[in-house]
């Protein structure tokens, strides 16, 4: 398989033999050099030389279409061949290789559909992982993968890990101490220069005046300028074209949707050697190398795509970018000659860019790494080595989506289902979208749908007439099917379209009355949206979530949607794309999704437990009707969860009933230690303890309840002194009762708030004759008096009530007598008759 390769000068030129020889005695390689080293062209190209290749093939992975067809192109060139000779690429919807092809560029997940197929790569030697620093979600699942099937079925299988920013140590060790080759590389200098305004909101303007003065500044050389997005791309670009100084410079897009014949033209020089604008996304961060780009313009701004664990929802982050991303645009410019980047943002801001981006693995929606996993007999992800593992969480959630579109069982085990659907290019949604339609026709329309969720929005935003609805682009597409489309979002909705459709074998023609909500639902069965009656724009979606119509909305007055892309956090997250459906279609076609349940609940208006009959779609009720005779069980369970949330507060809290529990916390205070075997139980009467173990002692006693009247009817003072031993009652009745009887023979109840010193309120006539009181805990606590009034309030406060009658009787008599001439005030209190009234009766 040896080629003859010409000599590049290429500074990795100087570092492959070392590669050779590394990968001549083992079987794992890391290779670290710099943009423009040439690794991408040149290592695949020299790993033809290893010996005991034995006509297998030698794969490299991309984490770019664009990319993988450029890369193939130039490895090609060097040969002086056609692309799909010796080199060529697999992509999606693209695929250039015959009988003679030794080295083939492929995209990640061509590797991933690959390995499943054939877990032993039996027509491999070699799998070289590029452009490892962006850590894909597919390029983690794929090292993991083929590391596992090299370890366990391949041990001949070779890997070659190369990146320009990556921690080479830490992949080497992922790799069982991996040689690491280092190329230092030869970029041309480029000066960095800083604009001091960073870009906010809609920036294109203003940046579209900067390149006008770039141009004056910088009279040679091509532009290369970093944006966002496609969107951003397009109004920079209509911007540009209306400016004169742009006359003669040709201005080209470049991102992913784009056709390949334009990503092509922005990619090459112009015949008549004139100047060119290229306006591009991430896509020409690595890898690619652009002829005559001497000049970087950098928003420093980037768009990924991150996934809300909390709203099972995946969205679109515009974000700074990591250091190595900075370096990595700016190496753009050095990589011909010498170089200018120019950074939109601050000197100041750039000593505070992160180092690294997050890894996809941690951000993204990792459902099809689940299926994938699935597929591969993984039933822990920790089975297989990671560079960054997945987060438990979000595998989960990914998992538990699996099973409710049947993919997986409930053991986590693939379905038939699942194997069919690990087989497609697609999200497991939109897989399982196109696999279980039932006629011809609903499946080419189950494939159109599935080519509009997949690539950018057809319809531009309108803030004047928001349009979520799927049918519209649906209608769009169908019309463009006939017309052939124009526009760059159109033509990519269209080229996967049809390759669906032929994929499928689909012939259907579409009706323009035939319903989309029950295609579209099966992959959305977590975002049936049922319309809130406080708010007609707002919905309740089936997975428990929130979401919302934008005012004015087509879509506005629909009962029931099945939302496709929502954006945004908050209670209702915006919903983008969405499509009708009717009661009858649910409750009809989704038969198999509908569960009966009893809801026993509590309705706060009513202070009561209800209990309803529900058929429910995940978490909307589709009916409802009242159940008479609840389970006496699940109502007591209720009461028990509302009586916990209101901190007790709905049971009868008597005067009687709090002094209980003041009485066992001074008891428990004055005794501690002294107290008899078995007097722990004391520690049962403070609500602490009775909250934590409702269940326990309150639940025997619910049977009959149902309402806030019925708890109120509960005789809680005995069911919290039947928590205590007949000894114990005893006891507490004795060193810390509940009442004293006074001389008039009434029963005045002690107060136990304070536990060092039970107060008893009571009117100064009614102690008249009684010459101390009794003291409480073994003798060990004085009673407090409150000596009062006739009309109640506190004429004096003591512990000592002998005293008072012989030291300050007198001073307070006068007193009161003032106030209360009628009352009976005597001159010696110990002699007088108690009385509970003006005078005694006998007077």
């Amino acid at each position: 398989m040896d080629k003859s390769i010409k000599l590049t000068g290429l500074p990795v030129e100087d570092v492959l033999p070392e590669l050779l020889s590394h990968l001549e005695t083992g079987n794992v390689a890391v290779l670290q050099a710099p943009p423009g080293a040439g690794k991408t062209t040149l290592v695949p190209l020299w790993l033809m030389k290893l010996s005991g290749l034995e006509g297998r093939k030698i794969l490299m992975l991309e984490p770019r279409r664009l990319a993988a067809r450029a890369a193939a192109r130039r490895m090609s060139d060097l040969l002086g061949e056609e692309v799909g000779e010796t080199v060529g690429y697999r992509v999606r919807l693209d695929t250039k290789v015959s009988d003679k092809t030794c080295i083939e560029v492929v995209t990640e997940g061509i590797l991933t559909r690959k390995l499943q197929q054939d877990p032993e790569l039996v027509d491999t030697a070699v799998v070289i992982f590029d452009e490892f620093h962006e850590r894909n979600l597919n390029s983690d699942l794929g090292l993991a993968l083929t590391r596992q099937a090299q370890e366990f079925l391949r041990e001949d299988l070779k890997i070659v890990v190369m990146s320009a920013t990556l921690d080479a140590g830490g992949v080497a060790k992922l790799l069982g101490d991996a040689p690491v080759v280092t190329s230092e590389g030869q970029i041309y200098p480029v000066e960095t220069r800083f604009i001091d305004r960073a870009p906010k909101g809609r920036y294109e303007a203003v940046l579209a005046d900067w390149i006008e003065l770039i141009i004056g500044e910088e009279p040679e050389g091509d532009i290369l300028v970093f944006l966002p997005g496609s969107g951003e791309i397009n109004r920079l670009n209509n911007l540009v074209k209306n400016k004169k100084a742009f006359a003669d410079i040709s201005v080209h897009s470049l991102y992913g949707n784009l056709p390949q014949k334009e990503q092509d033209q922005a990619l090459r020089p112009r015949p008549d050697g004139k100047r060119k604008i290229i306006l591009s996304t991430d896509i020409a961060e690595t890898s690619l190398t652009i002829d005559g780009v001497r000049i970087v313009v950098d928003t420093g701004l980037s768009r990924k795509p991150r996934f809300d664990p909390n709203s099972g929802m995946s969205r679109l982050e515009l974000k700074r970018i990591s250091r190595a991303s900075a370096d990595q645009r700016r190496g753009r410019a050095g990589r011909m000659g010498p170089g200018v980047c120019y950074r939109m943002w601050a000197a100041a801001e750039d000593k505070g860019l992160i180092p690294h981006g997050e890894p996809e693995i941690a951000t993204v929606d990792l459902c099809s790494l689940a299926l994938e996993l699935a597929k591969w007999g993984v039933e822990d992800a920790s089975e297989l080595t990671w560079m960054t593992a997945p987060p438990e969480g979000l595998l989960a959630q990914a998992k538990d989506l699996l099973i409710s579109l049947g993919a997986l069982d409930r053991k986590g085990q693939i379905t038939a289902l699942g194997e069919q659907m690990v087989k497609l290019p697609l999200h497991p949604r939109l897989a399982v979208m196109i696999l279980q339609a039932e006629t011809d026709t609903e499946r080419a329309l189950a494939c159109d749908l599935s080519a509009l969720l997949s690539e950018r929005d057809i319809i531009s935003k309108d803030r004047d007439a928001p349009n979520s609805d799927l049918k519209s682009r649906i209608e769009l597409l169908h019309r463009a099917f006939k017309s052939g489309g124009s526009a760059p979002a159109m033509g990519a909705v269209l080229r996967n379209a049809k390759d669906l459709r032929r994929r499928f074998k689909c012939k259907g023609t579409y009706a323009s009355d035939m319903p989309l909500g029950p295609i579209v639902a099966r992959a959305y069965p977590d975002r049936i949206g049922e319309q809130r009656k406080s708010n007609p724009k707002a919905y309740r979606l089936s997975g428990g979530r929130g979401a919302a119509l934008k005012p004015g909305d087509r879509l506005i007055g629909e009962p029931y949607l099945v939302v496709a892309e929502l954006e945004g956090k908050g209670r209702d997250a915006e919903i983008r794309l969405a499509v009708s459906i009717t009661y009858q279609q649910l409750t009809e076609q989704f038969a198999d999704h509908l569960t009966d349940r009893i809801n026993i609940r509590w309705e706060e208006e009513r202070d009561r437990v209800i209990a309803d009959e529900e058929t429910c779609i995940g978490a909307l009720v589709l009916d409802r009707k009242r159940v008479k005779s609840p389970d006496p069980e699940a109502v007591a369970d209720v009461l028990l969860e509302v009586i916990a949330a209101k901190d007790l507060r709905p049971l009868p809290w008597t005067k009687d009933v709090e002094g209980l529990l003041g009485r066992a916390r001074f008891l428990l205070e004055h005794f501690g230690d002294s107290l008899p075997e078995g007097a722990d139980e004391l520690e049962h009467l403070s609500k602490d303890w009775l909250k934590s173990n409702l269940a326990q002692w309150l639940k025997p006693y619910l049977a009959g309840c149902s309402s806030l009247a019925d708890l109120q009817k509960l005789d809680l003072l005995q069911m919290l002194t039947s928590l205590l031993s007949w000894d114990l009652q005893q006891l507490l009745e004795k060193e810390a009762p509940a009442r004293l009887r006074v001389p008039t023979g009434s029963n005045i109840r002690l107060d136990y708030s304070d536990p060092a010193s039970p107060v008893l309120a009571v009117r100064l006539q009614e102690l008249f004759g009684q010459a101390d009181l009794p003291r409480l805990a073994g003798g060990k606590v004085p009673i407090t008096v409150h000596l009062l009034s006739p009309a109640g309030r506190p004429a004096q406060i003591t512990t000592d009530l002998a005293g008072f009658w012989s030291n300050s009787y007198e001073a307070v008599k006068k007193d009161l007598k003032g106030q209360y001439p009628k009352h009976y005030w005597p001159d010696d209190p110990m002699q007088a008759e108690p009385t509970a009234r003006a005078k005694p009766r006998k007077s």
